[in-house]
C-alpha cells in the first residue's frame, strides 16, 4: 500500500487547513440557522432533525477548527510525539455527540408516529433551504475531502463524511416534506408519518456515519496499524541488503505523521559504520511506503547461516570491543587449534591485559566448543602518536632490503623505501608490486618471508612495514 509522496512546507499546509476549516464554521452557521427557523415556522421533525444535525456539524466543525489549529503545533518536551492526536480526538467527540443526536431524533420521531401527531405545513422557503443546504454541502464536502486527502488529517476527513451524508439525508427529508404535502392535497392520512419515518431515516444515516468514524478513531486513539500497512513495510525492508529478519514493525498515527518502530536482524560482524548505512537503507524503504513516517530503527546483531568458525571468533572478540587479527585455525588430529594476535591498550599492565584475554578465550570456546585450545599473542594497540624524527637517509640500507627483494620470483618491483627513526627505533616501509592474480593467501606467505629476511639482513630494525599492490596499479 504505496502512498504518495506530497511536496508541500509547514506554514502553506497549516495555512490551507485552517482555511477551509474557517470557511466550514461560517457555513455550519449559516445553514444552521436557516434551518432552525424553518424548522420552528413548519413544525417538521425532519427539518428539526436536519437542524440539529447541522447543529452538530457546527459543534463539529468549531472542534476541528480549535484542533487543526492546535495539531500542527511542534513536539515539545511534554508531547514528544507531536500533537497530532488531538486531530484524533476531536474526530472522537464528534462520534459521541452525533450519536447523541441521532438518540434525540429517534425518541421524537417514535413520539409524534405513535403518540403526539404534529401537522405539518411544507413551505417554499423549507424547499428552498433544504436544496440551497444540500448544495453548499456538496461544496463543503468536496473542499474538506480534497484537503483532508492532501494533509491526511483526520478531522477534516471526518467533517467531510459528515457533510457529504447531510446531503443525503436532507434529500430524505425533502422526500417527507413532499409525502406530506401530496398527503395533504390528496388528503391520505398515513402520509402525514412520513416526516418522522424520514428522520428516523436519517437517524439510521447518522448511526451509519457514527458507526465509521468510531471505528477510525477509536483505531487512531488506541495505535491500531492500517489494514495491510504492517506487511507492505516488512516487505519493503526484507528486500535491503544485509538485513537477516525483521523482528518487529510498530506503527503508530497522530494526526497526519506516522511513526514507525522497527527491528531488524543483522550480521553481528557488521561495524558499527555499516549498521547504520542499513540502518539509513530501511529508513528509506519505509519512507517508500509512508514518505512523511518518523522512523526508528533498532538493529539487532543476528549469526547467519554461513559463518565459518573465523567469523565466530570474531563476533566473540567484536562483542568485548576487540580487534582480532592473523587468526588461523590448524586441525591437529581431529582436534581444532586457534592461534591469534589480539590488540589492547598499550597502557594496560601485563595482569589486566591477561585476565581480558582469558575472558575472551573462555567466551571463545563456550560458543564454539569444537575448538580444542586457543594461543592468544597479545600486542600493544598505540594510544598515543609517537614522536619521530625526519626520514633517516640510508641508500646503503635501502639497496640492501632491495637485493633481498629480488630473491623473490613474485615480487617484481620494490619502490618507496622509506626508513625512520621513532623515539631511537629504526622503522622501514616501502612498496611492493606482484602479479594481480596472486591470492591473498600467497601473497601474505611473501610479505612474512621478505619481513623476515629483511630482520636477519638488518637486525637494528625494529618494525618492517610493507605495502603490496598489484602491477599496473598507478596508485601511489
Amino acid at each position: 500500500m504505496a502512498h504518495s509522496e506530497t511536496v508541500f512546507t509547514p506554514e502553506s499546509m497549516r495555512a490551507e487547513k485552517r482555511s477551509v476549516a474557517g470557511n466550514s464554521v461560517l457555513a455550519a452557521i449559516a445553514i444552521t440557522t436557516l434551518k432552525m427557523v424553518v424548522g420552528i415556522t413548519t413544525g417538521s421533525l425532519g427539518i428539526l432533525s436536519e437542524a440539529a444535525h447541522s447543529g452538530l456539524d457546527l459543534i463539529a466543525a468549531l472542534i476541528t477548527y480549535f484542533s487543526v489549529w492546535v495539531s500542527d503545533k511542534p513536539a515539545d518536551a511534554d508531547h514528544q510525539y507531536g500533537h497530532g492526536k488531538i486531530e484524533n480526538f476531536s474526530a472522537f467527540i464528534e462520534t459521541g455527540l452525533l450519536l447523541l443526536t441521532c438518540a434525540w431524533i429517534i425518541y421524537e420521531a417514535i413520539r409524534r408516529i405513535f403518540y403526539h401527531h404534529i401537522e405539518i405545513e411544507p413551505t417554499v422557503a423549507a424547499f428552498a433551504v433544504l436544496f440551497l443546504s444540500m448544495a453548499v454541502d456538496f461544496w463543503r464536502s468536496r473542499t474538506l475531502g480534497k484537503i483532508a486527502l492532501k494533509y491526511g488529517s483526520q478531522a477534516l476527513e471526518a467533517d467531510a463524511l459528515h457533510f457529504a451524508t447531510d446531503i443525503w439525508s436532507s434529500a430524505v427529508v425533502v422526500l417527507g416534506l413532499f409525502l406530506v404535502q401530496l398527503g395533504h392535497f390528496y388528503r391520505v392520512a398515513w402520509l402525514r408519518n412520513a416526516d418522522p419515518v424520514a428522520a428516523l431515516f436519517v437517524a439510521g444515516v447518522i448511526v451509519y456515519v457514527s458507526w465509521r468514524l468510531a471505528r477510525k478513531t477509536v483505531d487512531a486513539l488506541l495505535d491500531a496499524a492500517p489494514s495491510g500497512l504492517r506487511s507492505d513495510i516488512i516487505a519493503a525492508v526484507s528486500r535491503v541488503g544485509g538485513v537477516l529478519e525483521v523482528d518487529r514493525v510498530r506503527i503508530r498515527r497522530a494526526g497526519n505523521r506516522y511513526f514507525a518502530d522497527l527491528s531488524i536482524g543483522l550480521a553481528r560482524n557488521v561495524t558499527f559504520q555499516k549498521s547504520e548505512q542499513t540502518a539509513d537503507a530501511v529508513s528509506a524503504a519505509v519512507h517508500q511506503v509512508l514518505p512523511d513516517a518518523d522512523v526508528v530503527v533498532h538493529s539487532v546483531p543476528r549469526p547467519f547461516r554461513e559463518e565459518s568458525i573465523f567469523d565466530r571468533i570474531r563476533a566473540v572478540a567484536m562483542r568485548h570491543n576487540f580487534n582480532v587479527h592473523d587468526v588461523s585455525v590448524q586441525d591437529l588430529g581431529g582436534r581444532l587449534h586457534v592461534e591469534q594476535h589480539l590488540e589492547l591498550d598499550e597502557r594496560l599492565s601485563l595482569t589486566d591485559a591477561h585476565d581480558q584475554v582469558t575472558l575472551l578465550e573462555s567466551e571463545i570456546r563456550s560458543e564454539v566448543p569444537e575448538i580444542a585450545s586457543i594461543l592468544t599473542h597479545i600486542e600493544s594497540e598505540p594510544a598515543t602518536i609517537e614522536p619521530g624524527d625526519a626520514a633517516v637517509d640510508d641508500p646503503s640500507l635501502a639497496r640492501r632490503l632491495k637485493k633481498i627483494a629480488r630473491e623473490f620470483s613474485e615480487i617484481l618491483d620494490m619502490h618507496d623505501v622509506e626508513i625512520k627513526r621513532v623515539r631511537d627505533r629504526l622503522y622501514v616501509s616501502c612498496h611492493c608490486t606482484m602479479p594481480g592474480t596472486l591470492s591473498l593467501s600467497r601473497v601474505h606467505d611473501v610479505m612474512t618471508q621478505l619481513e623476515i629476511r629483511f630482520k636477519q639482513e638488518a637486525p637494528e630494525l625494529f618494525r618492517v612495514l610493507i605495502h603490496p599492490e598489484p602491477q599496473g596499479d598507478n596508485r601511489r
